[in-house]
C-alpha cells in the first residue's frame, strides 16, 4: 500500500514539476473550456472565437514568423543584430515590416526590442505602421484601398519612429539585451536541427492546411461550404471544427510548454531550432489572441457593446472613435472597423486614423513584457492618427 502511495506521490510531483511554471496558463485554458462545456450560447460563442483566432491569426503569424526565420537563415543575418547595426534606419526596417498583412512583422520586430536590439523609435514605427488582420479582408475586398492605407501608414511609422528617437534618443526605455553573443546566435540557429514530437508534427500539418483555409476566408470565400459539399457535411461547418481544434491544441501546448524564455517575447530563445521557434511563438500569440477574440465577444453579446452606433452619434468624432477603437489590443474590434467602411458606415478618415492608432496582436507580447513601453507607445500612436485622420476629414474624405 506504501509502495501505491509513494508511486502516486511521484507521479503527482512529475506532473506538477511538468506544469507549476504554467499554472496561470492552464487556469486561463480551463476558464476557455469551461465556455465551451457551459450553456449552448458560450459554447457557440467560444468554438467561433477560437477557430476565427486560429484560421485568421495564427496561419497567417506561423507563416510570417517561419518566413522571417528562413529569410534570416539563408542570409546569415540576425535580423535583431542588424537592426543595432544601422540604427538610423531601424524605423524605416520596423514600418516596412509592420506593414505585412497580419501581425507577424509586427512581432517579430517587437521580439528585437524585448531583446534590446531594437530602439523605442522603431517600436512605435511598427506600431503605426501595422494593421494586423484588418489589411487581409483589406485587400481582398479594395486592393487599392488596401495599397494606400499600407503606404500612409508606413511613411507614418518612419516618420514617427525617427522624430521619437531624435527627441528621446535611441537608448529610451531600453532593454537589456539577451546575453547571447550575436555571434552565438547566428551560428546556433543554424545548426540546430530538431525533430518535432507527435503533437507538433500535427500543429505543423494543422497550420499548413488552415493556411489554404485562411486564405480562402481572407478573400471572402466560403471554405465549409466548399468543403462541407464535397465531404457531404454542409450543415456540420467542417472548417470552423478543424479551426477549433487547431486552437485547442495550440492552447494545450502554450500551457505546458517548459522552460519559457520571456526575454524575447514568448517561449524561445534565438538559438532555438526554427520550427520550435514558429510554433512556440505562434502559440505564444494564439492564447492572446484568444483571449482578445472571447473577451470582444463577450462584451458584445452581454453588454451590449455596439460599434455602429458609437460611429452613428457625430460624424466628426468618426475619427476619434476610430482612434480609441484602435487602442484596444487585438485585431477583432480593427475587423470590425474595416468592415464597417466596406458597407459605408464609417468615412475613409475613420479608417486610416484606427489603421495608425491600432497595434494588432502585437501589442499583447508588449504588454506582457514591456508595459510602459507598450502604453506610452500605443499613445503616441495616437498623434499621427489624430493628425492623418482629420487632414483626410478636412480634406473631404470624411
Amino acid at each position: 500500500m506504501n509502495e501505491v502511495i509513494s508511486a502516486g506521490r511521484t507521479i503527482t510531483q512529475a506532473a506538477m514539476d511538468r506544469v507549476y511554471p504554467n499554472r496561470w496558463r492552464l487556469l486561463v485554458v480551463l476558464v476557455i473550456f469551461s465556455m465551451v462545456a457551459a450553456t449552448d450560447g458560450t459554447r457557440e460563442l467560444a468554438v467561433q472565437s477560437m477557430s476565427d483566432a486560429f484560421l485568421t491569426v495564427s496561419v497567417f503569424v506561423a507563416a510570417t514568423l517561419a518566413l522571417v526565420f528562413y529569410v534570416e537563415k539563408a542570409f546569415s543575418f540576425d535580423l535583431g543584430v542588424q537592426m543595432a547595426k544601422h540604427r538610423k534606419l531601424q524605423p524605416l526596417i520596423a514600418s516596412a515590416l509592420g506593414i505585412l498583412p497580419g501581425c507577424g512583422g509586427a512581432i517579430v520586430v517587437v521580439t528585437q526590442f524585448t531583446r534590446g536590439y531594437a530602439s523605442f523609435g522603431a517600436f512605435i514605427a511598427v506600431l503605426v505602421s501595422t494593421m494586423g488582420d484588418a489589411a487581409f479582408l483589406l485587400l481582398a475586398r479594395e486592393p487599392g484601398t488596401a495599397l494606400l492605407v499600407l503606404s500612409i501608414s508606413m511613411v507614418a511609422g518612419t516618420v514617427t519612429g525617427i522624430i521619437v528617437d531624435m527627441v528621446h534618443g535611441s537608448g529610451y526605455l531600453a532593454l537589456n539585451r539577451d546575453e547571447t553573443p550575436p555571434e552565438d546566435i547566428i551560428v546556433s540557429s543554424h545548426e540546430h536541427t530538431t525533430r518535432l514530437n507527435s503533437a507538433q508534427a500535427l500543429w505543423a500539418v494543422m497550420i499548413t492546411i488552415g493556411l489554404v483555409f485562411g486564405f480562402m476566408i481572407a478573400f471572402q470565400a466560403e471554405p465549409d461550404q466548399m468543403l462541407g459539399s464535397w465531404i457531404g457535411f454542409v450543415d456540420h461547418e467542417p472548417v470552423k471544427w478543424f479551426g477549433f481544434v487547431g486552437a485547442v491544441l495550440s492552447l494545450l501546448m502554450w500551457a505546458t510548454v517548459r522552460d519559457g524564455h520571456s526575454t524575447v517575447g514568448a517561449d524561445t530563445m534565438p538559438t532555438d531550432p526554427i520550427p520550435l521557434r514558429v510554433i512556440f511563438d505562434t502559440n505564444f500569440v494564439t492564447s492572446w489572441v484568444v483571449m482578445a477574440f472571447l473577451g470582444y465577444e463577450i462584451a458584445v453579446t452581454y453588454f451590449g457593446l455596439d460599434v455602429q452606433a458609437l460611429f452613428g452619434s457625430f460624424t466628426i468624432l468618426m475619427p476619434a472613435i476610430a482612434i480609441l477603437i484602435g487602442f484596444i489590443p487585438g485585431c477583432g474590434p480593427q475587423i470590425v472597423v474595416t468592415s464597417l467602411y466596406l458597407t459605408g458606415v464609417i468615412p475613409f478618415s475613420a479608417l486610416i486614423a484606427n489603421a495608425i492608432a491600432n497595434d494588432g496582436d502585437a501589442l499583447f507580447p508588449a504588454l506582457a513584457l514591456a508595459p510602459k513601453a507598450a502604453i506610452l507607445a500605443t499613445l503616441y500612436s495616437a498623434i499621427p492618427a489624430a493628425l492623418i485622420g482629420y487632414g483626410f476629414y478636412f480634406w473631404g474624405w470624411g
